[in-house]
């Protein structure tokens, strides 16, 4: 039986205006549609990685409003294990402005809000217990990621980094990451090289690796993921689609990922599966709610 799955991060809800083209600065343009999402790197990943069939504790923490609560009911409707979720009255939920236009691209500013408050004090060792894989991302604070990371060391539990927003990150935060699952502009910011190629992709997963990374996957859009470890350098390909709304692309995958490695399924397999969920999430407006069911992959 697969191993329970922590998500460790950020909760948003997301206000997304449709439109036809990005404004430029000073200009005032019409949108075509509004909705309000649910939304959070860690939310996303978690609730993908539940949607396709995994045993998912969530963790994060949540202002004492509206937006709170919705999330809070969201989580449980999506089978989350929420029992170590926060409220805060110190801080408002977080939120996300996000304006889509008609090519499918995206442009986010997050109000990042109680996120931003989720301290090391108040993660209990408990939430480390039964778990296989722990999932994080970077819209928590710096040093709750840190302590997490360290804790997973000492608990010898498999950590998955999703670099994202992108920051430089101390040398001693990657050391023995199991995976780490950046984009191609995100590598650029950790790394110094930008992507481009297969010499230029090569030498970003070296440098990952070198810093004592065991996995590296390069998430590359359209084109699919460039895997690099002990078994693999290669790119594996991501089916054709036509994309309306990239939101949640990289979270969706990351939900994906961790999911398959948590069933068995080995790299190439577990790639495959993630790009077809990701696949699958860009054809579709919003964030969570784009993430497909396991039905939908199989």
């Amino acid at each position: 039986m697969p191993g329970k799955i922590l998500v460790i991060g950020s909760s948003n809800t997301d206000l997304v205006v449709k439109t036809e083209e990005f404004p430029e600065p000073g200009e005032t343009v019409l949108g075509q549609t509004f909705l309000m999402n649910p939304g959070g790197k860690g939310a996303n990943q978690a609730v993908a990685a539940s949607r396709l069939g995994a045993d998912v504790r969530f963790v994060a923490k949540l202002g004492k409003d509206v937006f709170g609560k919705e999330a809070l009911l969201g989580f449980e409707k999506e089978n989350l294990d929420t029992k170590y979720i926060l409220e805060t009255p110190d801080f408002p939920s977080g939120v996300a402005s996000i304006i889509v236009n008609g090519h499918g691209e995206n442009q986010i500013i997050v109000a990042s809000g109680a996120n931003m408050d989720l301290q090391p004090s108040e993660l209990p060792d408990t939430i480390f217990q039964d778990v296989e894989l722990v999932l994080i991302q970077l819209e928590i604070p710096i040093e709750t990621i840190a302590y997490i990371i360290e804790k997973c060391r000492e608990l010898n539990l498999k950590i998955v980094l999703n670099p994202a927003p992108a920051q430089k990150l101390d040398d001693n935060l990657l050391k023995g990451i199991y995976l780490i699952t950046p984009n191609e502009t995100e590598t650029k910011i950790l790394t110094g090289i930008l992507p481009e190629n297969e010499e230029t992709l090569k030498q970003s997963a070296l440098y990952f690796r070198e810093k004592g990374i065991e996995n590296v996957i390069i998430t590359l859009g359209k084109q699919g993921v460039y895997l690099s470890n002990d078994q693999y350098t290669q790119i594996v390909p991501a089916e054709e689609v036509i994309a309306i709304d990239t939101t949640a692309a990289g979270d969706v995958f990351n939900g994906a990922i961790v999911s398959a490695l948590s069933e068995g399924k080995d790299w190439i397999d577990a790639c495959q599966f993630a790009c077809k969920a990701s696949g699958i999430s860009v054809t579709r407006m919003g964030a969570q709610s784009s993430a497909p069911y396991q039905h939908e992959i199989k």
